[in-house]
């Protein structure tokens, strides 16, 4: 077999394995968030989350199928290895990139749901004050 295909396989298998461990985590972390903003909407919550997790799937997926590609051919061993070192190292760092862009996403929907739960003081107000001259 020719060790080009080799490190496509090797790529696919990993890669593929990483995307879909990386969504599964977000998928199972985010729905607390989501839940905990949509006011205990579960089946919302899960909505939401469901379709996050297959934007994720796509932009992904996507990208390691546009990166498979590769104009130089695998000579030797070595090769198989550089090949694969720097094809996995832009997947993980793209992965990691989604990853905190979720996060990110979460954290903004989670604070708004917060902001607007806050709008209202706890306690009424319960006098005025003047305003002094010298303010």
């Amino acid at each position: 077999m020719d060790r080009t295909v080799i490190a496509y396989v090797i790529y696919l298998v990993v890669s593929i394995g990483l995307t879909v461990w990386v969504a599964r985590t977000l998928s199972r972390n985010g729905r607390v968030f989501l839940a905990d903003v949509l006011h205990g909407n579960e089946k919302l919550a899960d909505a939401v989350n469901h379709l996050l997790v297959v934007g994720f799937y796509l932009v992904n997926l996507g990208f390691v199928a546009l990166y498979l590609s590769d104009d130089e051919t695998i000579t030797d061993t070595r090769g198989i290895f550089e090949a694969l070192s720097t094809k996995l190292g832009v997947v993980l760092l793209v992965l990691g990139v989604m990853h905190l862009g979720n996060v990110y996403v979460l954290n903004k929907i989670r604070r708004r749901g917060l902001m607007e739960r806050e709008q209202l003081p706890p306690v009424p107000p319960q006098g005025w004050v003047a305003p002094t001259a010298g303010a």
